[in-house]
């Protein structure tokens, strides 16, 4: 063999080798992240505000000024905001800050859902709104008798907004929001 072809075809030898010699290239499996909650413990709260309603015992209640409360959950990093107002003559302006503080969230919202809740034997009137997508919060809810008593609650996360990392947590949250909601006595 000249020498011409001697060096092309050793380089090439020499890069096929190295090439070949790797492991294959196989693809990672689908992991998903296994998040696990104790069943709900549920008590009741009694504020002494004019309401009381039934919580997880995973969250922490802390009063904060005027009857208004919240739920802190440490272990999901997430906290309840209850806000309390008496209706004075004023339903229709509660109603529409309610569903203002919701409808906030459109921009980064994938959809909202709204879920009426009547409970004509408590006189609870309300709606819960679920709020897909990367939204600062997943769940928010109004409650009102429409003569003297109105509350709104909305779950935020400590954390920037990821709708994929914080679904086992919003819907853990979420369900208690039902239980507070269908629990809820005027007084």
């Amino acid at each position: 063999m000249s020498k011409k072809y001697y060096i092309p075809f050793l380089f090439m030898a020499i890069s096929v080798a190295t090439v070949s010699c790797k492991d294959d290239v196989l693809p990672k499996p689908k992991s998903y992240l296994s998040l696990n909650y104790p069943e709900p413990n549920y008590a009741q709260f009694d504020g002494k505000c004019g309401y009381s309603f039934d919580y997880n015992t995973l969250g922490k209640v802390v009063a904060e000024d005027n009857c208004n409360f919240k739920i802190e959950y440490p272990k999901l990093k997430a906290t309840v905001y209850l806000n309390y107002k008496p209706v004075k003559s004023n339903i229709d302006l509660l109603l529409r800050d309610a569903q203002k503080l919701t409808y906030e969230h459109v921009i980064k919202a994938d959809g909202i859902f709204e879920q009426p809740y009547i409970n004509k034997a408590q006189k609870a009137y309300g709606m819960f709104y679920e709020v897909g997508g990367n939204a600062a919060s997943q769940s928010q809810f109004y409650l009102t008798d429409s003569t003297k008593h109105f509350l709104v609650g909305s779950v935020y996360f400590y954390a920037k907004p990821n709708f994929d990392s914080v679904l086992p947590a919003a819907e853990y949250v979420k369900n208690d929001l039902r239980v507070l909601m269908e629990s809820l006595k005027w007084k």
